[in-house]
């Protein structure tokens, strides 16, 4: 069943929503100073695009500097992206099949909003 949702995902909003992460990921990677921003954007378009049969975790060794580097996200790209989280999870849950795929974009809003300190695992 994951492999059907994750179809789906990928047609309707998975590589729309790992493309904006890409974007980010680039602007960010153009500074030295928030390359991790970048990386942490990058791993996160692979979740976009791929999200059903793997989960966020925190990372137990994140401390006040993935806290901080949260903050700034927040500022640069991460309120963006939540909000097209956001959109395209009301869009998605208008139609019946689009339910399951809506539900798993408001999953990934609080990952969009705090990438740091967390990392994607399989379930």
């Amino acid at each position: 069943m994951n492999a059907v949702l994750n179809v789906i995902w990928l047609v309707l909003a998975g590589v729309w929503l790992a493309l904006g992460y890409v974007v980010a990921g680039i602007l960010c990677c153009l500074l030295i100073v928030t390359i991790p921003f970048g990386l942490a954007s990058f791993r996160i378009a692979g979740y976009a695009l791929w999200p059903f049969g793997r989960t966020v975790t925190e990372r137990r060794t994140a401390g006040v500097p993935s806290m901080l580097g949260n903050v700034v996200w927040i500022l640069v790209a991460g309120l963006w992206l939540a909000i097209g989280h956001i959109v395209t999870g009301i869009a998605l849950c208008l139609t019946v099949i689009g339910i399951p795929l809506g539900l798993g974009n408001f999953k990934m809003v609080p990952v969009s909003l705090l990438p740091l300190g967390r990392e994607v695992v399989s379930t």
